[in-house]
């Protein structure tokens, strides 16, 4: 059987390719924001929210505890790293979201996974996204600056499908990518491939969530069902294949939400699958919605322990803009 000998939580923020003295741009770019999420459900403007928060946050906006946040990030990220090529996985399973990279708000699973022989990536050229995210650099840090290849898992890909579907899960299937000028796969994947694979060939099996685009957005509860499903099918698999489960992006954003990041951090702690299911639906809009890419994988990982976490609250604003940048492992199954 398949074996998951390791798993992961990591941020895939923008922030982490770019340096500390980039993250005082992003602020620039929070106050222009119209729709800022807040966990309460509701959206603000930025003065709004400054009026709201009273610039509570001044203290950590500053350029000398981004430089301090940036290396603590950079630092986990080596962990992890670290710890999946101690790993020595044949294949890495990334429960991710994609945001318009592979599939249209007019047509989109609410889950679905990636079976074909080579992964593709989007070049974020492509895509209409802000300017500065093509001028920083930040696709090469997603592994979006061109059309890159990467080996996928087709083998086990199917059968994951089809055990999925045995389980009562409406599987959406890709089997093929367009060569990257109208769809490939997005940062969720890239970031992965690129800072934790970090050159290695391993093969990668995305599962990709709906996590943005109402109004099929899997629940909480049905992410962690999905978690355990994926498992058990894992389990199944007729090989002996060691398998490492990356959760990937998140957790609260774009207004840093420490307290909601903290309950979702400890109950994964502590094994807590009802906190975990019964996340408000008002906490999970926008780019918070990631969270549940880290739900799913808990649901896996249950009953593992987690060995380590590292979180790293960041405001890039004096209003509290910004993100919530989680790093996480849980330990796998014990080698025989």
């Amino acid at each position: 059987m398949a074996r998951i000998v390791l798993g992961l939580g990591t941020s895939h923020s923008p922030l982490l390719p770019l340096t500390a003295e980039q993250w005082i741009e992003r602020g620039e770019d929070d106050r222009r924001n119209p729709r800022l999420n807040l966990s309460d459900g509701r959206f603000l403007t930025y003065p709004e929210l400054e009026t709201e928060v009273s610039g509570r946050y001044a203290s950590e906006a500053t350029l000398e505890n981004f430089t301090n946040q940036w290396r603590r990030s950079q630092q986990a990220l080596d962990r992890l790293a670290s710890e999946l090529a101690d790993a020595q996985p044949d294949v890495v399973v990334v429960v991710g979201d994609d945001q318009e990279e592979l599939f249209r708000k007019t047509n989109i699973p609410a889950i679905a996974l990636y079976y074909g022989q080579d992964i593709i990536m989007r070049p974020l050229a492509s895509m209409p996204v802000p300017p500065w995210l093509i001028s920083t650099g930040v696709g090469a840090g997603y592994s979006m600056d061109r059309a890159r290849q990467h080996p996928g898992a087709p083998e086990l890909g199917l059968f994951l499908i089809e055990q999925l579907m045995e389980a009562g899960f409406d599987m959406g299937a890709v089997s093929a990518l367009q060569n990257g000028a109208e769809q490939g796969l997005g940062h969720a994947y890239g970031f992965v491939i690129h800072r934790l694979l970090a050159g290695r060939s391993i093969p990668l099996l995305p599962v990709l969530l709906n996590t943005y685009c109402r109004p099929n957005v899997p629940t909480p509860a049905r992410c962690y069902q999905l978690g355990q499903a994926l498992r058990r099918a894992l389990e199944q698999y007729p090989e002996d294949l060691r398998v490492v489960l990356v959760a990937s992006g998140g957790l609260s954003h774009f207004v840093c939400d420490e307290a909601l990041d903290q309950r979702i951090l400890t109950a994964i702690r502590n094994g807590d699958a009802a906190t975990l299911c019964q996340i408000p639906r008002g906490a999970l809009s926008s780019g918070s919605s990631e969270i549940s890419n880290w739900v799913t994988v808990a649901g896996a990982m249950q009953g593992r322990p987690c060995k380590w976490s590292e979180y790293v609250p960041v405001r890039r604003t004096p209003a509290g803009t910004g993100i919530g940048l989680a790093f996480l492992t849980w330990a796998g199954e014990a080698s025989t």
